[in-house]
């Protein structure tokens, strides 16, 4: 059972990837590339619109000089070309993460429930630390990377939990440790850096902030909804040895 549900999650997790990257390209891209032309302090250069893949932040725009329609059909393939491998293992690592979950919580991801999985999996490692650390285009100020790392971790444990104890318990008590746990983290605050100043406009950057925010929660609803689809159609509705033996 264990080796099926790695398969199923594995192309689970590369089907989202796959169906996800037209999304990334259209709704991030562009407003990445528009952002990286403001590093270095430099104001915006106008530069007539161009189609460009989702790599990592750090990726060269190509928007500052011409270049030829060869050249630029070039660099958008292959910065499409490495959007789509990153989304294909991001992708397996989402859909492997909710099995995990569902294993470890004794409950079926089916193809009813499959979507809501993953817009579980989408609000404890998404969105609840992008309430603290929105995500952050190139020239954007940002804190300390470590202090970062720590309180993104200890805000995904926490709403994890909170998020375990309102789905499986029902008593008063846990409804309070729920609250508790979702709360904590935020409360604490999230590191920010101290001088704030930016040259991107809060317009680019609030636009970004929602569509990574979308795109992240299509990605993590499709991984949770093609894992469904699958262990019920090819590994004979995979689920924990308890449940099938009730």
């Amino acid at each position: 059972m264990i080796v099926r549900t790695l398969l199923v999650a594995l192309v689970a997790g590369i089907l989202a990837g796959a169906a996800v990257t037209p999304l990334q390209h259209w709704k991030t891209t562009p407003l990445i590339l528009e952002a990286e032309t403001y590093e270095g302090g430099g104001g915006h250069h106008d530069h007539a619109p161009h189609e460009h893949s989702a790599l990592s932040l750090a990726s060269p725009a190509h928007a500052h000089a011409p270049a030829a329609a060869d050249g630029e059909a070039a660099g958008t393939a292959e910065r499409l070309a490495g959007s789509l491998l990153a989304n294909l293992v991001l992708g397996a690592g989402f859909a492997l993460l909710l099995s995990a979950a569902s294993l470890a919580a004794n409950r079926p991801i089916t193809a009813r429930n499959g979507a809501l999985w993953g817009l579980a999996g989408f609000a404890v490692l998404t969105l609840a630390p992008a309430l603290g650390l929105p995500p952050e285009l190139p020239a954007m100020p940002a804190a300390d990377l470590h202090a970062r790392q720590i309180w993104w971790l200890a805000t995904v444990l926490t709403t994890a939990g909170g998020a375990a104890l309102l789905a499986f318990r029902r008593e008063t008590a846990a409804r309070l440790g729920t609250v508790a746990l979702l709360l904590l983290p935020h409360l604490a605050g999230a590191p920010h850096p101290a001088d704030i100043g930016s040259p991107v406009p809060a317009t680019l950057a609030a636009e970004f902030v929602m569509a990574s925010l979308l795109v992240s929660a299509a990605f993590w609803a499709l991984a949770g909804l093609f894992t469904g689809l699958l262990a019920e159609r090819f590994a004979g509705h995979i689920r924990p040895a308890r449940l099938r033996a009730a």
